[in-house]
């Protein structure tokens, strides 16, 4: 069991009507509030008319159309932008995993005198950022609950996850009922997008008996939950266990002991949406199976069975390959079965441009050092095997 240094601030408010406690969570912060949003869907399920409401007291300044895989250009820097020309003393969040990717890098550089990008890129580290509190609309990313955020920059096609210490939120107010209305496709890739989270920490060197069941019993809850949940968007226990699942997805609590895997889907998949900008989660669950087959050998197995056995209940008296291989079936199968296109070309990327993306992989992403160490050649053969 590996050593770890672990804390998280974060206070999760969490239930039905929990938005009321708003105005407390926000009044020992700041009156100066900057409210960070998407393209309108809180406005259609008048989240957004019920926080101006609750915030009357408060003076408000707004950034909206934050875009899926947020933009460092224009959203971060304009964010940073009203920041410091209104002296603002805490970013309210609402919406989806992006807003709060994005609110992040704004309240890191809002107190940053040089070039936001290189917080991002890791050129400089913040040594302060303004407080975030977030309202959660969408079961996905578990930004809610981690210090991680993730840029994309247009122009380099570069898509870079970074943590700060000094970036997890001061609180979520997480309320299941503000995920009714997310659509079949985004709640099918905000599972594959949490189940990858969750494999990217069950499949390393070093695990403990702990981590490992904490890890099945979360994929078997996003599998089961989603599927009720897309049957009747309006089940309000599917949509809470799924919302919890996320948020304890990718805080490192899954994690704590683990040797290190090196997220080589992420750093596949965060190519793949930086030069083609396609959802995160369908990205990854479009990658995750071909990783797969590519990882399997004689050292990886013993994973591969473990996972079968108790997350998928395949028979243990199978010959060990036949059950990582029905394993890895499984895995392509739910994510098919739940409408998420599965090969790269169903959401606009060819052959074009892999051998690029490949190296930028390589170059940027270190999965040398990944759980089954990626060559840039291995890295291009997952991407073709996925077309």
């Amino acid at each position: 069991m590996q050593n770890f240094d672990y804390q998280t601030p974060t206070r999760l408010i969490f239930g039905e009507g929990v938005i009321s406690n708003l105005p407390d969570v926000m009044k020992p912060i700041g009156r100066k509030i900057l409210l960070t949003y998407g393209g309108g869907s809180i406005k259609k399920i008048g989240l957004y008319d019920k926080v101006k409401e609750l915030l009357t007291d408060f003076d408000i300044y707004e950034l909206s159309d934050i875009q899926p895989n947020p933009k460092y250009d224009p959203s971060v820097l304009d964010g940073v932008r009203i920041c410091k020309e209104n002296n603002i003393d805490v970013i309210l969040a609402v919406g989806g995993g992006s807003v709060l990717d994005c609110s992040k890098a704004i309240a890191a550089g809002a107190l940053y005198e040089g070039d936001t990008w290189d917080l991002i890129s890791g050129k400089a580290f913040a040594k302060a950022a303004l407080p975030i509190v977030d309202v959660l609309t969408l079961a996905a990313t578990g930004s809610e609950y981690d210090c991680g955020g993730v840029i994309s920059r247009t122009e380099t096609n570069d898509k870079i996850g970074y943590m700060d210490s000094h970036l997890f939120p001061v609180c979520s107010i997480l309320d299941p009922t503000y995920t009714f209305t997310v659509s079949k496709k985004q709640t099918a890739a905000g599972c594959a997008d949490a189940m990858n989270h969750v494999m990217e920490q069950y499949f390393t060197e070093d695990t403990t008996l702990l981590n490992d069941g904490f890890c099945e019993a979360e994929l078997k809850s996003l599998m089961y939950n989603t599927i009720a949940a897309l049957l009747d968007p309006n089940d309000y226990r599917a949509r809470a266990e799924l919302m919890l699942c996320c948020t304890y997805g990718c805080n490192g609590i899954l994690a704590l002991g683990n040797s290190p895997s090196g997220w080589p889907c992420h750093g596949i998949e965060h190519a793949l949406s930086a030069y083609y900008d396609i959802t995160h989660g369908e990205g990854l669950a479009i990658i995750t199976p071909r990783w797969m087959k590519h990882i399997l050998n004689d050292k990886t197995l013993p994973r591969f069975v473990k996972y079968g056995v108790n997350v998928f209940n395949i028979d243990d008296t199978l010959d060990e390959y036949e059950i990582a291989q029905r394993a890895i079936d499984e895995t392509y199968n739910f994510f098919e079965s739940i409408g998420i296109p599965m090969h790269l070309r169903d959401v606009g990327i060819d052959e074009s441009r892999i051998d690029e993306m490949a190296h930028h992989i390589a170059v940027n992403e270190g999965l040398e050092n990944a759980y089954a160490p990626l060559t840039e050649k291995d890295i291009a053969d997952i991407i073709r095997a996925s077309l």
